[in-house]
């Protein structure tokens, strides 16, 4: 019988935000300390075929922003105010899966590194998000 983590029950709790949905992403894995989802390529491309750089981006920084929001705990929220990303290579087909782990994850800020591969495990981008972490606002 296998579990679902509490972090990963969360994530699916407050769901991944209409553009993740809409790209397909799906989250694997999601604590404070590491957060994995998956994207396919197809429907995610650039017109030459390729991956499109911003379709990177949105897996890392929905991961990045869940993974620090997490961290800040109930009633707290982060939201991104830096990030960057470098491509190395550019997915074809198949899905890429972005890996994050926190670079630095403070009471106020977190930052957090992305690495995204393809099915072949090929370094595709790198991206790093900084989270400034705030109390959520009463409705």
């Amino acid at each position: 019988m296998s579990t679902v983590s509490p972090g990963l029950e969360w994530a699916e709790k407050i769901g991944r935000g209409a553009l993740a949905e809409r790209m397909g992403l799906e989250i694997v894995e999601m604590s404070a300390e590491r957060a994995v989802g998956r994207m396919p390529v197809e429907g995610n491309t650039q017109p030459f075929g390729l991956m499109h750089g911003g379709a990177y981006v949105v897996l890392g920084e929905s991961l990045g922003s869940m993974a620090a929001t997490l961290h800040a705990g109930p009633g707290r929220m982060a939201v991104g105010i830096d990030v960057n990303a470098t491509h190395t290579r550019a997915a074809t087909s198949g899905t890429v899966t972005g890996v994050c782990t926190p670079i630095h994850l403070g009471r106020t800020m977190t930052v957090h590194e992305i690495v995204v591969t393809d099915d072949q495990d090929r370094r595709c981008s790198t991206i790093r998000i900084t989270n400034l972490i705030k109390d959520v606002p009463q409705r």
